[in-house]
């Protein structure tokens, strides 16, 4: 008689691995505890010796993402360790797109601690360490935690939108019959668009690294001049 094949224990750490998994495929709102359950071949019901419920299993969704954020303090250079912090966040909040609306604020912000608090401390940490007195360190804070976010959440929206209008012809038509139209009243926008409609597949993090790269040069130039 063959052996029946032992299952493999359930675990908070494979439930939330297959969480992040079907909130990739399908988006946080696709997310439900019985698909959840059923792709782990489980009972919904037995996820909750895990989780309490579905708002505890998204903020720990979130903060798995978030603890993947570099934070390099082997990097002596302060402006190279937070390029390397800004561009690995960028990427997992690309890579998780559900996630970076859901990062923005702590899941509990009465809790000292967690990672979006741990990244957080880190970069005023390195802004304060390489000289920046307070009132400087707090804007510069401000200007990159909003273009990490903001530029994500700005791309993510785009992509969305190709997306959606991509439904009823390709997206690559359209375009170019929008950029024709554009042409002899917008021909700065129309010369964007084909910009747009050149750019490679790693458009996005080129552009987000023109962005982040100004923002580190404006602090270099003001640390010089203290």
């Amino acid at each position: 008689m063959p052996r029946r094949k032992s299952r493999k224990p359930l675990t908070k750490e494979r439930v939330l691995a297959q969480a992040i998994a079907l909130a990739d495929a399908d988006g946080i709102e696709g997310l439900t505890m019985r698909k959840l359950g059923q792709t782990l071949g489980v009972e919904a019901m037995s996820l909750y010796n895990h989780v309490a419920n579905k708002g505890e299993l998204v903020a720990a969704m979130v903060e798995s993402v978030v603890e993947r954020f570099d934070l390099p303090d082997d990097e002596p250079a302060w402006d190279a360790a937070i390029r390397r912090c800004a561009i690995s966040a960028h990427d997992l909040l690309i890579e998780h797109r559900w996630a970076c609306s859901l990062a923005l604020i702590p899941s509990n912000v009465e809790a000292v601690g967690g990672p979006r608090l741990r990244y957080m401390e880190w970069l005023l940490r390195r802004l304060r360490e390489a000289g920046f007195p307070a009132e400087i360190a707090y804007s510069a804070y401000h200007a990159l935690d909003s273009h990490i976010f903001g530029f994500t959440l700005w791309q993510l929206g785009h992509a969305a939108a190709a997306r959606a209008l991509s439904t009823d012809e390709d997206f690559g038509a359209l375009a170019e019959r929008l950029i024709v139209q554009m042409r002899p009243t917008h021909p700065y926008l129309a010369e964007h668009g084909e910009q747009h409609m050149a750019a490679g597949p790693d458009d996005g993090r080129r552009e987000f690294e023109f962005g982040l790269d100004l923002i580190l040069d404006g602090l270099k130039k003001l640390r010089r001049r203290r």
